[in-house]
């Protein structure tokens, strides 16, 4: 809306002043700021990290779930702040700031870190949810779980990478029932890395070993067997395949 001067001549209404570094410290050190109050200037992408540093330094409104979780999500927040308050969160909180796509990289990795560190503490049920929904370090690491739902789950969660697959392959403890799982999987088991792991690891099934060795050439299934863990007689079957295939 536009407002007239004395010479009636219109001027646009005056903009409040801008607050000052000073005042929002102000404001945040407060210790009768209330909760929506802080969640609302946390939004605010062009807080200074004076400010975020000062917020966290206000126990009173820190002691906010919601609150402490926007601090650690805010892209400003100083990295001595954010990375001590990550492990005071419950499982999910440390979870869904892992994911915030505006967290700064080592803060993600802290938060993995917390998870990776506490799987063996955490329910079942709680170990289900983060391997369909967690990182894909996360999820990699209850690849190898010993509850075939929450190892099931993580093979299909979208974060999941082929390295992480691998790898996962490579480790002693992967089931029977993974492998097979990847054996099975109509996206892991078509590639190449994935298949080489396979070929590699001693509970591939003979008949999926045997058919991953006819897609590759025969000097690298021989490179690749020896490394192998697979059985002796397995191993035979594939050179035994290989030979007939070089004297065709």
């Amino acid at each position: 809306m536009a407002f007239e001067d004395s010479t009636g001549a219109k001027r646009a209404p005056e903009k409040p002043a801008a607050e000052s570094s000073q005042d929002l410290k102000r404001q945040v050190s407060n210790h009768n700021l209330i909760e929506g109050e802080a969640l609302a200037l946390l939004k605010r992408p062009d807080l200074p990290a004076g400010v975020l540093e000062a917020l966290a330094q206000n126990g009173s409104v820190l002691r906010q779930r919601k609150v402490k979780l926007a601090l650690i999500q805010h892209p400003k927040t100083p990295r001595h702040v954010s990375l001590p308050l990550v492990r005071q969160l419950y499982v999910f909180e440390v979870m869904q700031v892992a994911l915030t796509p505006v967290v700064p990289a080592d803060v993600k990795r802290a938060a993995d870190d917390v998870l990776l560190n506490h799987l063996d503490t955490v329910t079942a049920g709680e170990r289900l949810t983060l391997a369909h929904r967690g990182s894909g370090r996360v999820a990699e690491q209850l690849l190898v779980d010993e509850d075939a739902r929450v190892a099931q789950g993580a093979l299909q969660n979208s974060r999941l990478t082929e390295v992480s697959i691998v790898r996962a392959l490579a480790r002693p403890e992967v089931s029977v029932a993974m492998v097979e799982a990847v054996c099975q999987h109509p996206q892991w088991s078509l590639r190449r890395e994935v298949r080489i792991a396979l070929l590699r690891n001693q509970k591939t099934p003979p008949a999926r070993a045997e058919e991953y060795a006819r897609t590759m050439s025969p000097a690298q299934v021989r490179e690749i067997l020896q490394s192998s863990k697979l059985p002796a007689n397995v191993r035979n079957l594939i050179l035994k395949e290989l030979k007939g295939r070089e004297r065709k």
